[in-house]
């Protein structure tokens, strides 16, 4: 049985950083694309980024610059590392894999930027 169990969220200053770590079991992680992906209050969830097994990276054009996501294959382990934070990436922060055929969640972790 697949689980995703992220932790690293909580309330951080404007401009501040933190970074958020997802730990994978139950798969074959090293074979997988994983990422994270974010919902905010009454929005759509989206894709925040992603990172292949080969170590290519895609991000959404509203973090570029500021937030990097990175892996650790012999730890199962997914992370971001989010900088220059704005109050607008306040949203709660899930963990993605995909494993043929279907896609896998972690339970998601609050993020707030505010002052």
């Amino acid at each position: 049985q697949v689980q995703l169990v992220e932790s690293g969220g909580g309330l951080v200053q404007p401009g501040g950083s933190l970074k958020l770590s997802c730990v994978a079991s139950g798969s074959i992680f090293s074979n997988n694309v994983v990422g994270w992906y974010r919902q905010a209050p009454g929005k759509e969830r989206v894709m925040v980024a992603t990172i292949t097994r080969g170590g290519n990276t895609n991000y959404a054009d509203s973090v570029k610059g500021r937030f990097t996501v990175s892996r650790d294959n012999a730890k199962n382990s997914v992370y971001l590392q989010m900088s220059s934070l704005k109050p607008e990436d306040t949203a709660v922060y899930y963990c993605f894999m995909y494993e043929w055929p279907r896609g896998y969640w972690g339970q998601g972790t609050q993020v707030t930027v505010s002052s």
